[in-house]
Parts: structure tokens; sequence; C-alpha cells
């Protein structure tokens, strides 16, 4: 055995899944949990054995290996590294150069259609764990060689490959070498998901709403790359980052752009009513009930009345009740199987809204306003955003509560205020908006045909021509 074999086998705590064999005055060892025993044997075995030159084994082994990603190594730290990555280490006698051969195990699954943000029409695959797979997804679609990508190891322990894809004659170099800075300032045990980085990203302000996108998609990856936008790649994650994110884009869709614009309007039109229904809705209804009954109409006043005459809870208690139960219900479905998880939150919504209205704790009006105000959430696929608006909602219930609509409006100037002073990559949260840009205003709210869509925006890139010679 190489004395080098014994010294890893230690630092390693003699691990069970270590393997290793000497062939030739060659000993190799490797981890069979994470490489693969069939490229071992098919292809670094007979490499070694067909060796017949024993004078100069280093030479001789590296010419001969039947494999592409062949690497000689004189530090010793770097072996536990490729070792974990699936790499086999070779060891020659009398020899201070350690060859290392990739023998991966694929221990990944294939791609699948992304669950989490469903499309009815458009592209269907999805980005996976395997960093290789994912960067072939973007490169698949974008087949230009500006599309550069640069990778950084995070993590002391992990040591998780990361890697930030752009287009370089788009993108601002300026944006692209902040990410960089950013991303090698951090020092953390370990990255296990890109989420685990999104708060080094952030770290200049903190808000609940998100300034990065988070997307299992491919096709919106290649969208944003080519409007100037930097992809973040991180190993072991099925889940790329995308900066600088504004508010505008977490109310839209990639499949806007495979529709007519016509209907793509309508639908980004219905978003921002849900945004505005869902974090108002509940408020509201406890305003007019409870301090602003002058401006329900007279009928309908008494008709609400009539309803809650039975009800034991100020309105306050009666909406925050259910909203708290709905959320629970809610984060219920999420963590639940599949299979029961929503049949499981359908059935309790309605018996426990029935059996509520029927022994008089709650009003029919309450599960109505609690009902849509979940339903208007659930057009929003991005879970920062999603709890970014619980967390508004329960303000404006709170603030309304004891003021009424002057709480609505004061916590709306609030909220208004607090958007238009985020920044990521020193870019407006509220542009378009604010500062109103015409240049992108086309591609907000009203979708014009890619036709006359002719100008990247301007705020992410110089390079603005989009439809046309460049």
């Amino acid at each position: 055995m190489h004395p080098m074999i014994k010294k890893i086998k230690e630092n390693l705590g003699n691990s069970s899944d270590i393997v290793e064999r000497n062939i030739n005055k060659i000993s190799y060892i490797y981890l069979e949990s994470v490489s693969s025993d069939d490229k071992i044997s098919d292809f670094l075995n007979k490499s070694i054995i067909n060796i017949t030159n024993i004078n100069q084994l280093s030479l001789h082994l590296k010419d001969n290996l039947y494999n592409s990603h062949v690497e000689i190594i004189k530090n010793i730290d770097e072996i536990y590294y490729y070792l974990t990555s699936g790499y086999t280490c070779l060891f020659i006698e009398n020899s201070n150069e350690y060859i290392v051969v990739e023998t991966k195990l694929k221990l990944d699954r294939g791609i699948t259609e992304s669950s989490s943000e469903p499309l009815i029409r458009g592209p269907k695959d999805s980005f996976t764990e395997n960093n290789a797979v994912n960067i072939g997804l973007i490169r698949k679609r974008i087949k230009d060689y500006n599309l550069w990508i640069d990778e950084v190891k995070i993590g002391r322990r992990t040591k998780t490959k990361v890697s930030i894809a752009y287009i370089n004659d788009i993108a601002e170099k300026k944006n692209v070498n902040a990410i960089k800075k950013k991303l090698k300032k951090i020092d953390i045990d370990g990255i296990i998901d890109s989420g685990c980085i999104r708060d080094f990203l952030e770290a200049n302000q903190r808000s609940s709403f998100p300034k990065t996108i988070s997307t299992e998609r491919p096709d919106l990856a290649c969208i944003n790359l080519l409007n100037g936008k930097i992809i973040i790649l991180v190993e072991n994650s099925p889940t790329v980052l995308i900066l600088p994110a504004c508010f505008d884009d977490f109310l839209k869709s990639s499949e806007d752009y495979y529709l007519k614009p016509i209907n793509s309007t309508f639908s980004r039109i219905l978003r921002y009513i849900a945004f505005f229904i869902t974090i108002l809705t509940p408020a509201l209804y406890i305003a007019l009930m409870t301090f602003n009954q002058e401006m329900i109409p007279d009928q309908l006043l008494i008709s609400l009345a009539s309803q809650r005459s039975q009800v034991p809870f100020p309105t306050f208690m009666e909406v925050l009740i259910f909203i708290v139960i709905f959320e629970i219900l809610r984060e219920a479905d999420i963590r639940s199987p599949s299979v029961s998880g929503a049949s499981m939150s359908i059935v309790g919504a309605l018996v426990l809204g029935d059996a509520a209205v029927t022994a008089g704790l709650v009003s029919p009006i309450v599960i109505i306003v609690v009902a849509i105000t979940s339903i208007c959430e659930l057009v929003f696929s991005d879970m920062d955003m999603s709890n970014a608006i619980r967390q508004w909602r329960m303000i404006f219930i709170f603030s309304t509560a004891f003021t009424g609509l002057i709480g609505i409006v004061s916590v709306s100037l609030i909220l208004i205020i607090k958007l238009a002073s985020l920044e990521t990559l020193d870019t407006p949260y509220l542009i378009p908006f604010s500062p109103l840009n015409k240049n992108i205003i086309k591609d907000s709210i009203i979708l014009v045909p890619a036709n006359k869509r002719n100008e990247r925006p301007n705020y992410l890139t110089h390079n603005k021509k989009k439809v046309g010679h460049q």
C-alpha cells in the first residue's frame, strides 16, 4: 500500500465507502459512494494493466488512460476535494505526483418538468441538481460565444461550485464584478442550496420582498440573460438566481412571451389586480365594518349586520382567526405528500368554513373575504414574494384594527416608500414606474409585439439594440 493512501484513509476516518487497490506498482483509491465501479473496472483498470513500460509510469499512465478528465496534482489537500467529487486518485511508487481521473457516479435525477412553475405553453424542461446539466440547458438555447461562465467555490467544507453566467457584450461589467466580489467574500461552512447565498447578495438592504428571482425554468433564465441580467447557478440546487430583480419581474411569466401580446397584457393586469386584492381586502373589510360603516350602502350594511348578529368576536378577531387558519392549511398543503395534500386542504377549508358559520363563530362574508384573499395570493409562484405579501397583509390588518382607513393609507405610503428605497445592483426596485422609464414600460404591464420591443432595458445594458442589426 502506498503510504499516502494510509494517510488519506486515516484522515477520512477509515470510512466504510473507501476502496483501494494496487496494480503494477500503481495504487489507487476512490469512494464507492460517489464513484462508478463500472467506469473504474472498464476503463481505469484496463488502462493500468495495458501499461508495459514500468520505468516511466507517470508519463505512460497519463498518456494511456482512457479518460478525458485527467489531472496531475502535487498538493495532498486537493486530493480530498477530488475524492469526494467522484474522482479516483492514483499513486505511483517513488513519485511525488498524484493523478486524479474522473469516475463520477450519476447521483442526480434526470431532466423533468418543473413542478413549482408549470406552464401551459412553452418548454417543459427544468434545471436539475447537476451543475453541468444546468449549464448545458442554457447553452442549448444560447449558442453564442459571448455567453461566458465563471466559477467560484464557496464553503470551507462543502466547496460548492457556484457558476456566474452572463452574455459578455450585453451584461454590465460593473454588475458582473459586483456579484463576483460579493461571492468571493462569502466565508461559510457550506452551501447546500442557492437560497443559502441569497442573503449575502442582498446584505445591504433588508426587505421581506425578494430582490433576486429564483427559478427552475431554463427558458426564463435565458430570456433574462438576453436582456442583460446575470444568472447564478449553484451545484446541487435546481433553482438558479437571477440578478438584478425588480418588483415588476415578479408579476411576469415566461409564458407571456409565447402568447399573443394582448392576451399576455390581460394576464399581467390581472396579476396586478390580484396583488392589491390579496394584500388589502381583509384590512379594507375591517375598516369598513368597524370605523367607516357610512361608506357601505344601507341595504348591504343591513345584510352584513344581520350575518354578524350572532358572532361573538369583533370583526378584527374574526378576520385574524380565519386568516391564520387558512395560512396553516396552506402550509400543511405544501408540507404534505402530493397525494393527500390538495384534498386535505380543500376538505379542511370546506369543513372548517361551513362548521364555523353554522356554529356562529364567523360570518359568511368573512369566509368569502379570506377565500378571495388566499386565491389571489396563489397567482404568485415565487415563495419569497408570497411570504412578503403575507407579512404586509398582517401589517395592514393590525394597523386598520386601530385606525380604520387612515391605517390603510398610512401603511400604503410606508410600503411605497420602502419599495422605492430598495435597490439591487444600483437598480431601483420599482423601475420602470419609479423612476419612470419609457424605454421599458412596453414590457411591464402592457406587452407590445416582439417586433416593436426593439431595445433591451437601458438600466441593464448599454447594448440596447435588440431587433435588427446591432
